[in-house]
C-alpha cells in the first residue's frame, strides 16, 4: 500500500457518524487504556487502529493550530 500524502488523507472518508462515535470511544479508551487504538478503532467501526490514531494526531495538530491563533476565527454577522 502506497503512502498517501498528508492532504489526501486529511479526514478522508469518515462520516458524522464516524466522528461522533470516535469522540464518544475518545471519552471511553482514554490514554492509560491498553490497546487503545484497537478498541477505539473497534467502537468506530470501518477503520483500523493506525487509522483512528492518524485521525487523533490530525485533531491534537488543528486544536494547538486553533489555539495558538493561526487559525482566524469565522466573522460571524
Amino acid at each position: 500500500m502506497a503512502p498517501s500524502s498528508q492532504s489526501s488523507s486529511r479526514n478522508s472518508s469518515w462520516t458524522p457518524k464516524q466522528n461522533k462515535l470516535f469522540e464518544k470511544a475518545l471519552a471511553t479508551y482514554d490514554k492509560d487504556t491498553p490497546d487503545r487504538w484497537h478498541n477505539i478503532a473497534r467502537a468506530v467501526g470501518g477503520k483500523t487502529a493506525e487509522e483512528v490514531k492518524r485521525h487523533y494526531e490530525i485533531l491534537i495538530e488543528d486544536l494547538q493550530h486553533i489555539e495558538s491563533g493561526t487559525v482566524p476565527f469565522p466573522n460571524y454577522r
